[in-house]
């Protein structure tokens, strides 16, 4: 199995792109957002997700754990394949999907090409309890200090941070979900309730 590619862009096209690993050029399709980040004749490295059928051999390549993370994850909803999880990363980054997915904004995840609205709400249903898992394991770039002890609300708070709110606004909004919902709520239930209260 192939994990990673490093080598030099030698074509971009539409949807994939060549990249030349001395001398062997490897087809690969990409989300528009690691496309964006390439450029003919310079050095790339993509992560590599590998897809082996009875007709070919698809390699999908990334900029980031977070992008093929979530990749995988979206081919688990019934009616998601590569192809769909694609247009979805190129519509959405991984902290937008996490983002809808935990607010059930069906009209965000609908933005993706593919993806319509019976669509988009399978896609919801079926991630909602995952989604914090796969957001809890994105990297922000930063050490956060988050106790030891770490329970639900240490969970949300440090989700919301990795959807890119300082950790300030982030503990106040899930400390005041948890004052609404009561002792015992689950974690995807805090992340959803501190969303909307920042939202309104």
């Amino acid at each position: 199995m192939i994990g990673k590619l490093k080598g030099t862009v030698d074509t971009i096209a539409e949807d994939h792109i060549i990249l030349d690993v001395h001398g062997v050029g490897y087809l690969v399709q990409c989300p528009a957002s690691t496309m964006a980040k390439l450029s003919v004749g310079e050095a790339a490295a993509l992560l590599i997700e590998m897809k082996v059928s009875e007709d070919a051999i698809r390699l999908y390549g990334f900029a980031s754990s977070e992008e093929r993370e979530w990749f995988r994850l979206l081919q688990t909803v019934q009616s998601v394949g590569a192809r769909v999880a694609l247009n979805i990363l190129s519509a959405l980054n991984p902290r937008a999907i996490g983002k809808a997915i935990a607010l059930a904004d069906k009209a965000m995840i609908g933005q993706a090409q593919g993806v319509g609205p019976k669509l988009a709400t399978r896609i919801i249903t079926e991630l909602k309890d995952k989604a914090p898992n796969v957001i809890l394991r994105q990297d922000p770039g930063e050490v956060l200090a988050i106790p030891a002890n770490r329970g639900p609300e240490a969970d949300a708070v440090l989700a919301l941070t990795k959807l890119g709110y300082s950790q300030s606004v982030a503990a106040e909004s899930v400390a005041k979900a948890a004052g609404g919902l009561g002792e015992g709520a689950a974690l995807d239930t805090l992340i959803r309730e501190a969303l909307r209260a920042m939202g309104r």
